[in-house]
């Protein structure tokens, strides 16, 4: 399973705007991406009202994960690594706020 750990730095954390923006960034992927914190279930990151309700605040760790069943053949196991490095991106820049 491609897995990504970050930090997340939009000083509102992924709550309203950023959250809305790393949720469409995550369903562009169109993959099934988790993303989890240390002591919670992961969550499905397509969706705003989980990670909205997860609590992600800003300088939160957190991992991000595609699941095996998306990966089909070799152009799918690409697309699936590279997504959670660009979602890492997306989370540790400014531009997430």
């Amino acid at each position: 399973m491609p897995v990504q750990k970050a930090v997340v730095a939009a000083p509102v954390g992924l709550h309203a705007r950023s959250a809305a923006i790393f949720v469409r960034a995550v369903t562009d992927t169109g993959l099934p991406v988790t993303i989890s914190k240390a002591g919670a279930d992961k969550v499905d990151a397509r969706s705003l009202l989980q990670v909205m309700a997860a609590d992600f605040p800003q300088g939160c760790h957190v991992e991000l994960a595609v699941n095996e069943a998306a990966l089909d053949g070799a152009l799918g196991r690409q697309k699936a690594e590279e997504a959670p490095r660009d979602l890492r991106g997306l989370l540790e820049s400014q531009g997430a706020a």
